[in-house]
């Protein structure tokens, strides 16, 4: 496995495609701790095997929130509150139902909500390593213990809209998240003035995880690039084995790994695997416009590379440059191609259509 630098900070793993314990950092005290990580994973980071038994998963997944929160005491009061709020369960489990067995869409529930947590901490975390300031410490609002609350409460509720229906989930899960983040937030911001100016950040957070607007704050881009990374083929299989054969299903079964890790040139560096050059599709589709249509886009290195071991190798390595990928060829030859984002083609077709009715003329 690639680490780049070697300050990996979570990885998602299905390397394989075999089961395998979840490995990696855990704080004292964690019951059923697995055996220390591989040579080639550090010692504190976080990797996430998918195709792992659904508890177990989730309880790893907490063990990297829980570990990444220590030093922030309001952020771990809202992210423990939550975990136990029947309200949030209960909104995780019927958001899952709907995509799972009406749609046939992969996972959109606890095991999604934990893992995109997870990740979402070691973004947060990685920007702040590097100086940079999220919007709610730029306008003055909070300080890096709100980042984190923002970030854990906003990504962990992103997909709880799913449960009134696909269309529109995103601001069905704002009206959703109000009651739930009401009463956690109460008692950690007594000043009803600064509580709902953090709540406004979480609030656009879930309205925007799906570039459907696109998200205006730091936070909301980290819930968006969060969500784009679980994108694993441990998601994929659950949708395959449900009767969902599509391009989709299909693509997130060639990716294997999605590492993301300190930067070389950015402060955050996304490493996806692949085991066969399909997955890329993945990457294009989902991941990548989370990365080019949002605040983080000045913060994030995305690559794609294949396993020497997958299909006959035609695409070696994709790197994003922009808003254009640039592939290299396993002959050596070397292709540049902006990437096709169809979420943002129609939102821009329709801003286009109201600008038009409202100049005359």
């Amino acid at each position: 496995m690639g680490h780049g630098t070697g300050d990996s900070k979570f990885t998602l793993s299905v390397a394989g495609g075999h089961l395998q314990d979840v490995e990696g950092r855990h704080s004292e005290g964690t019951p059923d701790v697995p055996p220390p990580p591989p040579a080639d994973v550090p010692a504190d980071g976080r990797v996430v095997e998918f195709t792992t038994p659904r508890a177990k998963l989730i309880a790893e997944a907490h063990g990297a929130i829980h570990a990444d929160l220590q030093a922030y005491p309001r952020a771990l009061a809202a992210y423990e509150a939550l975990r136990g709020d029947p309200e949030a369960l209960a909104h995780w489990d019927m958001a899952n139902y709907v995509t799972m067995r009406k749609l046939g869409y992969n996972d959109h529930g606890r095991v999604h909500s934990f893992i995109t947590g997870a990740a979402s901490m070691a973004l947060t975390e990685l920007l702040l390593e590097a100086g940079v300031r999220p919007d709610i410490m730029e306008s003055g609002v909070g300080d890096a213990d709100d980042v984190f609350l923002a970030v854990i409460l906003g990504t962990m509720l992103h997909d709880i809209g799913n449960q009134i229906h696909r269309v529109g989930h995103e601001a069905h899960g704002v009206a959703l998240a109000l009651p739930i983040l009401d009463r956690i937030l109460g008692p950690i911001y007594p000043d009803p003035f600064k509580r709902t100016k953090v709540r406004s950040f979480i609030l656009g957070a879930i309205n925007c995880h799906d570039l459907n607007p696109v998200p205006l704050t730091l936070e909301g881009g980290i819930t968006a690039v969060a969500d784009g990374t679980d994108i694993t083929k441990g998601r994929g299989r659950k949708a395959f084995a449900l009767g969902s054969v599509d391009i989709h299903s299909i693509s997130a079964l060639a990716v294997d790994q999605v590492v993301i890790e300190r930067g070389r040139d950015k402060p955050v560096l996304i490493n996806v695997t692949m085991n066969n050059s399909g997955g890329i599709f993945q990457v294009e589709e989902v991941l990548a416009p989370k990365v080019i249509r949002t605040p983080m886009s000045r913060y994030v290195e995305l690559r794609a590379t294949t396993r020497a071991e997958g299909d006959e190798q035609i695409l070696r390595r994709v790197r994003l440059d922009g808003d254009h990928f640039v592939m290299d060829l396993e002959g050596g030859e070397q292709v540049v191609t902006p990437v096709v984002d169809r979420r943002g083609q129609v939102a821009q077709a329709v801003a286009e259509v109201l600008d038009a009715g409202t100049r005359g003329p």
